[in-house]
């Protein structure tokens, strides 16, 4: 058993090795880094069968190609081919990232870049950094970036890119085949493939920092690693670095300013929604064509005026299927300038009234039979349909704290609202004692409201809502309604201040607490020594961001190209803020300490990185496995090996 054994480990595994090697590239048309190159067609040759993945999406040439190059993997070859004309004295990189791999066993040939030039010398220049989303530092995956020689702003909506990648899974990039000179960066999510900004809908990235490439030699560590736990060997390896390699470029879109009707609908008969693509400072006039429009709504607009609802108040309009009506309203024209439009619309609406009525005989049908049934067997029955009542929607914490509101949405605008009928009341010791609350409407809409009180920690609270105290202005009225409220005691809360120092002279921010799915739960604006403070906060993980309230409005604003203005800076805490029970804890941030591509905690970065293709490694593991001493193995396999 011990000789059959010992056969067993000297000999070659079943089935041989594995093919864990790399395609190779053993020729090129033309050479690789080749000078004076006239042809548009460049043939890669391979020692293996390979294949190209998502060459489209994955394959970047540079400079930029109006026309689509084709690119296919055919056996042992890659066959590019140019369509645009090539320019003279330019260096081309067709770079393939890490798309190409073995055919059969996937082993990938790891970020390649083929490069040729039409002058006397290649440009040898990269570079690199990373494009983040202005808005919450989210890495953009697949947008391009590229440079400018010309420096003027007016480039970046005159003329194609002059060289150009696109970015990885971490928003990453490398700009390759640069020559020496000054450049502007930008990025462009190239809605049309002009590689220019040419529409406002593209997300975009600039900045004013001229970019002069340079390189100069610098060493690396490359750690050899016996197994998963200790280290072999330690290899310090020269190699040419390759500046600037640390640009940041804050992607965003520009807000759409142009005004134009998205669409207008009849969903529902009592209303008329239309949906504009920016707000107006003046709503719409509407002009009854089959009707009198005049006093026959009520009108919701939201804060923005790019919403308006327009809700019927006669039933008898509410059941005509077609009104005709002249809208008026204003968009903006070819030139930039709003100009008045007057539409004729038809509006009718998703059910016709017909086959409403239909639907509420069959409901009224099985009202009666159910009434029957209870009535024959002796139980308590009603006599008189009544319709549904008002479907108020209440919005509460699961557990309030001194700052919590209460929030009402109405199915329909009100005619009465008797806030008289609603009691809210404190349990003190056994008795509930009546509260005085706050209630006030919400300037989202006209069927928004809110209710203010003041929670004391560690009491119960009950709501109690009579029956018709809301009454719509189609006559429906609520049910009585009753909920049970707690405030959790002092103890169960904590308390967070945070410090913030880097903040731009005269300047304020705001800062926002988040939850693990990046979700503002609390914001705070900054004092004048920079603090902002968080009080009656539940224990838990909480995550901190903060952006410079440059223009006082209390929102984090988008940037603007043509006005040079970037988007207000966001800043996120780069660790997890564990808040306990009845602690106070307060937390020091400079939010220039770290670097910006680096601010984001992974943990609620929602572009994660992509595991990088490497090479499989099996006969390693399977040499360990059966104790095949290293120079046993022979020697086409050792190459992949010690890979």
């Amino acid at each position: 058993m011990m000789m059959i054994a010992g056969c067993a480990r000297m000999g070659q595994p079943d089935g041989g090795w594995y093919d864990d090697k790399p395609p190779q590239i053993i020729a090129t048309t033309p050479s690789d880094n080749g000078t004076g190159v006239k042809d548009k067609k460049v043939v890669i040759y391979f020692d293996e069968y390979i294949k190209v993945e998502d060459a489209t999406n994955n394959v970047v040439v540079s400079p930029p190609q109006l026309e689509m190059p084709e690119i296919k993997g055919a056996g042992k070859k890659i066959v590019v081919e140019l369509k645009d004309s090539l320019k003279d004295n330019t260096t081309y990189t067709i770079d393939f990232s890490d798309a190409i791999t073995d055919n059969n066993e996937g082993n990938p040939l790891g970020n390649y870049t083929f490069t040729f030039s039409t002058g006397a010398q290649v440009d040898t220049m990269e570079v690199s950094g990373t494009i983040l989303d202005a808005s919450n530092l989210e890495p953009v995956k697949g947008i391009m970036v590229g440079l400018y020689a010309d420096l003027e702003d007016s480039a970046f909506y005159t003329k194609p890119l002059l060289r150009v990648a696109r970015t990885d899974s971490r928003g990453r990039f490398i700009i390759r085949g640069v020559a020496k000179g000054k450049y502007r960066a930008y990025a462009l999510q190239d809605m049309d493939g002009d590689y220019k900004y040419s529409q406002k809908g593209e997300m975009i990235a600039f900045s004013d920092r001229i970019i002069e490439p340079t390189c100069g030699p610098d060493t690396r560590q490359d750690t050899i690693w016996r197994d998963s736990l200790r280290i072999d060997t330690i290899i310090r390896r020269g190699y040419t670095h390759f500046y600037p390699d640390d640009v940041v470029l804050r992607a965003f879109t520009m807000p759409l300013t142009d005004r134009y009707m998205i669409k207008n609908q009849r969903q529902e008969p009592e209303r008329l929604e239309f949906f504009f693509s920016y707000g107006s400072d003046s709503l719409p006039k509407m002009k009854g064509l089959n009707f009198d429009a005049d006093s026959a709504f009520i009108v919701d607009a939201n804060p923005k005026k790019d919403t308006i609802t327009y809700w019927l108040r006669d039933t008898a309009l509410i059941n005509r299927d077609s009104l005709e009506i002249e809208y008026s309203y204003h968009i903006t024209d070819t030139l930039g300038q709003l100009v008045p439009q007057t539409d004729t619309l038809l509006m009718v609406p998703k059910l016709p009234f017909e086959k409403r009525q239909k639907m509420l005989e069959k409901e009224m049908e099985k009202w009666q039979k159910q009434q029957d049934k209870l009535k024959k067997k002796g139980e308590r029955y009603d006599s008189v349909w009544l319709p549904k009542p008002l479907d108020i929607r209440v919005t509460a914490p699961s557990s309030l704290t001194p700052e919590s509101y209460l929030y009402f949405t109405m199915p329909a605008p009100l005619a009465r609202c008797d806030t008289s009928m609603i009691h809210l009341q404190a349990k003190v010791d056994t008795l509930w004692v009546p509260q005085k609350f706050d209630w006030q409407p919400r300037p989202q809409s006209i069927l928004s409201y809110r209710l203010e009180a003041v929670w004391t920690p560690g009491t119960e609270y009950q709501l109690e809502i009579d029956s018709a105290a809301f009454e719509s202005i189609y006559g429906i009225v609520n049910d009585k309604m009753k909920s049970s409220l707690k405030c959790k005691s002092e103890e169960e809360f904590g308390t967070l201040v945070v410090k913030i120092s880097g903040l731009p002279d005269s300047t304020t921010a705001i800062v926002q607490l988040l939850d693990k799915s990046d979700m503002v739960v609390k914001e705070a604006r900054t004092q004048d020594d920079g603090s902002a403070e968080f009080y009656w906060l539940n224990e838990g993980k909480y995550y901190l961001r903060a952006f410079i309230d440059r223009n006082g409005n209390g929102i984090w604003d988008s940037g603007d190209f043509y006005n040079a203005l970037q988007p207000e800076e966001m800043y996120y805490l780069p660790k997890v803020i564990e808040i306990k029970a009845n602690w106070d804890i307060t937390t020091e941030w400079n939010i220039n300490q770290t670097r910006l591509d680096r601010q984001k905690p992974l943990e609620i970065t929602k572009q994660k990185p992509e595991k990088e293709k490497q090479l499989k490694n099996r006969n390693k593991t399977r040499a360990e496995q059966l104790g095949i001493p290293f120079d046993k193995i022979p020697s086409e396999v050792r190459t992949a090996v010690t890979k």
